[in-house]
């Protein structure tokens, strides 16, 4: 699947999680969670650190979730998204968008052989 049809086909996914979502609102976690809610996504946060968003509940992780996103918009390093990555894989998350900064090659691979389909540029971008 070329770029833009794989773009079209996650923006049209229902259920996001932003994880590294943040309460900081100059940070890009906080950004793209507000950016996504507010284009009507059904958008949980997660993040270990964080206990609440707006008032929305903060997830410590995805198995958390009271519901399997469809989409995990990635806002966290590599490093501290391969054990996101291997929970995604266990509990069958289709996408992964990775955030500039957030992937590197190896993770990009292993998503992929988890059955993960993954994308790789700015989500604001995209919703713009």
């Amino acid at each position: 699947m070329d770029q833009e049809t794989l773009t079209k086909t996650m923006l049209e996914a229902e259920t996001w999680a932003v994880v590294g979502a943040n309460a900081d609102p100059g940070k890009f976690g906080n950004r793209i969670y507000q950016a996504l809610k507010n284009h009507g996504y059904r958008v949980y946060a997660v993040n270990p650190t964080c206990r609440s968003l707006d008032g929305d509940l903060c997830y410590p992780d995805l198995s958390s979730l009271p519901v399997r996103p469809d989409v995990i918009d990635m806002v966290v390093s590599p490093e501290r998204g391969a054990g996101v990555i291997e929970e995604a894989g266990r509990l069958g998350i289709p996408y992964a968008w990775f955030q500039p900064g957030s992937h590197e090659p190896e993770l990009v691979r292993r998503a992929e052989a988890l059955g993960i389909t993954t994308l790789r540029h700015c989500v604001l971008v995209a919703l713009s």
